[in-house]
This record gives structure tokens, sequence and C-alpha cells, in this order.
């Protein structure tokens, strides 16, 4: 079976260890999913990161937003879900630390899931 192919987005200044997790658990043998690409943070002109987002989300399958408490006021993340709903991407998020909570929800990003194997690979199956 193929795998899913899912973009990433994430707080680049605040979760940056929740990208490099869930790199890792993609790599497991029995994982649903490969990641494309992931949030970009370059010293590029706004337009030039914002064609790159958009280029790749247009290539994924899934959209997956990994929550930290600042998430839902990170001006990349509400872009890149910006450009997802308007692709029509399936968008879902991510609750990535213990003690997190949905209130760290992106608004218009998607149902908000507890982070666990179990649950990524149902999600992404």
């Amino acid at each position: 079976m193929a795998k899913k192919r899912v973009f990433i987005s994430f707080d680049y200044d605040n979760d940056r260890a929740l990208k490099d997790f869930m790199i890792g658990q993609a790599k497991h043998t029995d994982s649903p999913f490969e990641i494309i690409n992931m949030s970009l943070k370059e010293a590029a002109p706004e337009r030039e990161w914002l064609a790159k987002a958009r280029a790749a989300i247009t290539r994924s399958e899934i959209v997956i937003v990994m929550l930290g408490s600042k998430t839902k006021s990170a001006s990349g993340v509400l872009k890149e879900i910006a450009i997802a709903n308007e692709l029509k991407k399936t968008t879902f998020q991510i609750i990535g630390y213990k003690d997190g909570s949905s209130s760290w929800a992106v608004p218009g990003a998607g149902r908000v899931y507890r982070w666990d194997w179990e649950n990524l690979k149902k999600l992404l199956a």
C-alpha cells in the first residue's frame, strides 16, 4: 500500500522538536505515511516562501498541524493552513505535548487529536 504524503505545519520558532519526532515516526517500518515537506523558515522574501509552501502543500495529501502553546498565533502556520484550505487538503491537528490542550488549536485546521502512534496510524491509513 502506498504511503500517504504528509506536509507538517508547526511553529518553527518554538516547536521544531515536534517536527523531528514526526520524522522519526515516519521512518517506522509500519508507518503509513511519509513526510514530503514541512514548515519552511528561510531568509527569503515572503513571496518566495509562500510559493515554496504552496508547492509543497499541493504535493501533499494531508496537512498535519503539530500543536504547541503558541501555534495558533504563528503566522507561518496560519498561512500554510489558509493554503491547505484553499487547496481543499485534508487537515487535522495533533497536540504535540503531554500537557497540551485542545485550546491550542488553530482555527480552521481540522479536528484535534492526542498524539500517539495508534492515532497516527488510524488517521493516516
